[in-house]
């Protein structure tokens, strides 16, 4: 297997079948897996692996019982990985799943060499969304003495080996800094690529509410980045 592609899914019972179709017109090799993780969900979604999965053999289906977090839920799903290359997007259809298609075929073309990690770059986003995006990147890229910009952009994608190196990796959304940055650390290439960045189509976000729910994710955001750079 040649990628994994983990994708957390929390109460994303209509975007699910969005995802799935959209998987299944892009993926044109049989090296690629989606191991789409139920992250504790409390609606329909169960139902919904059970009617779709046998339909799409790439796909495969992680249960957490217990909703502990994005990053937890990204984290049960790349244990489960059999890729050489592994990471993860979004379920929600803000991010195109062919992103992560995208993201190999860069790694190929650099002779799938095992120090790149490919990350995305979001465009079309609101302008208050894109002022909070810039504040962050600023903050941590001088912080933590060295670039960390859009920092939860999709997809990641790297090598099993950064993964297996990783200790007390974080069970919220400072996974995608936690990555990036050991990423940065372990002196592998990073390259980023534009993707859009369209409004939901279904449901809504789970944490992005509104201003509260920024300063709540800055403030976790900031603590861990704390801790991150005094353990690292």
């Amino acid at each position: 297997m040649k990628l994994s592609i983990v994708i957390p899914c929390y109460n994303e019972e209509k975007n699910i079948p969005l995802v799935l179709e959209k998987l299944n017109s892009v993926i044109k090799r049989t090296d690629v897996e989606v191991i789409l993780v139920d992250n504790g969900s409390t609606d329909n979604s169960d139902l919904v692996f059970a009617t779709l999965l046998p339909k799409y053999p790439f796909a495969k289906k992680v249960k957490v019982e217990k909703n502990q977090g994005y990053g937890f839920g990204i984290l049960s799903g790349l244990r489960e990985a059999k890729g050489e290359y592994i990471g993860w997007t979004h379920a929600d259809m803000q991010t195109d799943p062919y992103d992560s298609i995208k993201a190999l075929e860069l790694i190929e073309a650099k002779g799938s060499s095992k120090s790149i990690f490919v990350k995305g770059n979001r465009k079309g986003r609101p302008l208050f969304d894109n002022f909070f995006t810039i504040g962050m990147s600023i903050f941590e890229s001088v912080y933590m003495g060295t670039s960390l910009w859009d920092i939860n952009a999709q997809p990641n994608i790297f090598h099993r080996s950064l993964f297996e190196s990783w200790k007390n990796p974080p069970f919220d959304f400072s996974l995608d800094l936690f990555a990036l940055y050991s990423a940065k650390k372990s002196n592998f290439e990073v390259l980023r690529f534009n993707v859009i960045f369209p409004p939901r189509i279904h449901g809504f976000s789970s944490w992005n509410t509104g201003l509260k729910s920024k300063w709540k994710f800055i403030k976790r955001t900031l603590d861990f980045s704390f801790k991150l750079r005094k353990d690292l």
